[in-house]
């Protein structure tokens, strides 16, 4: 599933052809992804005018002159095609800016989903209305961790893919920034010291960072807009690398958790 990066990436690559252009067409080619499309989508982007793009955790979003903001979330296989030669069978929303440029949003498995609402709404929107902070912005602090984990015998791995408590994290970065920080995935959250919290902040950001640098992570379907892989998965640390030397020379190990798997190294991360 494209994680923080792989949406930032995505966001940074639609900015230039999108931010400022009129939206002069829209088109769907189905009814649904993992939702219904908004009944009246077409009506009200059709002439309008992108404002700014940005991301809110795993979701981009698309603002308009009119008052709307396009939410859309890319699923397990996901991604924008910017100006394609051919229209592919999951194609399912084509977008024609003003300029000519045209905009495809390539949905196989139709996991993602996309939502209209008011930009003044979008607060309220029911998954940001529970999300925590963005991990890159200013309020993600170990000041906030600690209180935010505060007599949690959960996991820290656990803690920190709930979306209450930070906001946007995924397997990958979770594994990849626990494992820069030491501190191993099974820690309760509660009892990491103070000291530790505030490297892992610092690992998250890193690791994050990184990453968007890299273009995300490409595992099966994800592409950046203009076609590109992510290539963060040349630099992956631990995760996917299940009986690999480590860099301290220990093993990396693996461990699967509801249908996802996390990865450490068990001489590194305490």
């Amino acid at each position: 599933m494209p994680e923080l990066p792989e949406v930032e990436t995505t966001v940074l690559g639609l900015r230039p052809v999108l931010e400022g252009e009129q939206i002069a067409r829209v088109l769907l080619r189905r009814a649904d992804l993992r939702r219904p499309f908004p009944v009246d989508l077409g009506q009200r982007l059709t002439g309008a005018r992108v404002t700014a793009l940005h991301r809110r955790a795993k979701y981009g979003l698309i603002d308009t002159d009119r008052g709307d903001t396009m939410i859309f979330h890319l699923g397990m296989s996901g991604r924008w095609r910017v100006d394609p030669s051919e229209t592919l069978t999951h194609d399912h929303l084509v977008l024609t800016t003003g300029a000519g440029r045209t905009l495809a949003l390539n949905d196989a498995r139709r996991f993602g989903s996309v939502d209209l609402v008011p930009t003044a709404d979008l607060a309220a929107y029911p998954p940001f209305a529970v999300m925590g902070p963005e991990p890159l912005g200013p309020d993600f602090t170990a000041t906030y961790l600690r209180t935010a984990l505060e007599g949690r015998a959960a996991p820290i791995k656990a803690m920190l893919l709930d979306q209450r408590i930070v906001a946007g994290l995924g397997n990958i970065y979770v594994c990849e920034a626990l494992h820069m920080a030491g501190i191993a995935p099974s820690c309760a959250a509660g009892r990491i010291a103070d000291t530790r919290l505030g490297a892992l902040v610092e690992a998250v950001r890193e690791v994050l960072a990184a990453a968007i640098t890299a273009g995300g992570s490409t595992l099966r379907d994800y592409a950046r807009p203009d076609g590109e892989l992510g290539y963060f998965s040349k630099q992956w640390r631990v995760y996917g690398r299940e009986g690999e030397a480590c860099g301290c020379g220990a093993l990396v190990l693996r461990r699967p958790e509801g249908g996802r798997s996390t990865f450490w190294c068990s001489k590194c991360q305490r």
